[in-house]
């Protein structure tokens, strides 16, 4: 069997990460989604660069390799911005859905491409079971969905940047520990983003809610979630670590039920079913060695 306690920090990740949406209802209504992913950045990335300081281990960027670095680095700088704008383009549900649901099918291509090896049956399996629930998840939101061209062009390109973090990441993770690589490439992107914060508002983030709220996005939801995502992906194929990060949308749909009251169609539970369904026959994938036909 595939690496339990690498598949579990995996779903962790997703978890954590699927809080974000909750925690966002809690913002000021000037919170533009754009600044909010790059202070989550900014806020997460100082934070593991802090940790990874204070235990002196030793980071030596010289010899890492630099396509890797840098390709990491840009992807993740550019998920932030992308997604946000599909989101706030074509509304929660589509701009959530295109972008998670596409990144798996992204990887398995782009992992296909990289190592001139398919994904087994099961793999695809798995994920289009996900991708199924997902659908029927958000099917209950339905005046909120918009296919605007431009806003599904922005949510593709959210699942191409997050994939493409994944896979360029993990040859990362086989050389240096995955502590040490998340402050490294987040670091990094949050630099990218600091133009971002002179072309909009950023006085909402002095008040005492928001504090809260981007504390949690920055700490619990980046730095703590890629870190345990970081951790389960230097052990399992990067493929298999995009499909399994598919328990967001799961998580964000029941915390909706849960805490802001909304309600879900019977369709939207038959895609948690589905969603369930394809987490587990994911997490029930063999070793590494023969995740590839």
């Amino acid at each position: 069997m595939m690496n339990k306690p690498a598949i579990l920090f995996v779903l962790l990740a997703a978890v954590l990460w699927g809080t974000t949406g909750t925690a966002q209802a809690f913002l000021s209504n000037d919170a533009h989604p754009i600044v909010v992913g790059a202070i989550r950045l900014a806020i997460g990335g100082s934070l593991l660069l802090l940790l990874v300081t204070r235990t002196n281990k030793p980071i030596q960027l010289s010899t890492w390799p630099k396509i890797p670095l840098i390709v990491s680095v840009v992807a993740m700088a550019v998920y932030q911005p992308f997604f946000f704008t599909a989101v706030s383009v074509t509304g929660v549900t589509a701009g959530t859905v295109i972008a998670i649901g596409s990144a798996p099918i992204m990887a398995g291509l782009l992992e296909w491409f990289i190592n001139r090896k398919m994904p087994q049956l099961k793999w695809w399996l798995a994920t289009a079971l996900a991708i199924m629930g997902c659908f029927l998840l958000t099917t209950g939101a339905t005046d909120t969905i918009s296919f605007d061209p431009i806003g599904i062009l922005f949510a593709l390109g959210a699942g191409l940047s997050f994939a493409t973090y994944t896979l360029f990441s993990k040859s990362l993770l086989d050389i240096r520990e995955p502590d040490v690589v998340v402050a490294i490439v987040f670091s990094f992107s949050a630099l990218l983003l600091v133009p971002i914060f002179f072309f909009y508002d950023v006085s909402w983030l002095f008040q005492w809610q928001s504090m809260v709220v981007a504390l949690h996005l920055g700490a619990i939801a980046t730095a703590i979630a890629y870190l345990l995502f970081a951790k389960g992906l230097s052990k399992i194929p990067g493929s298999l670590g995009v499909t399994l990060a598919l328990a967001e949308p799961l998580t964000a749909s029941l915390l909706g039920v849960l805490i802001v009251g909304e309600r879900l169609p019977i369709a939207s539970w038959f895609g948690v079913l589905l969603l369930l369904g394809g987490l587990i026959v994911a997490s029930m994938m063999p070793k590494k060695k023969t995740l590839y036909q």
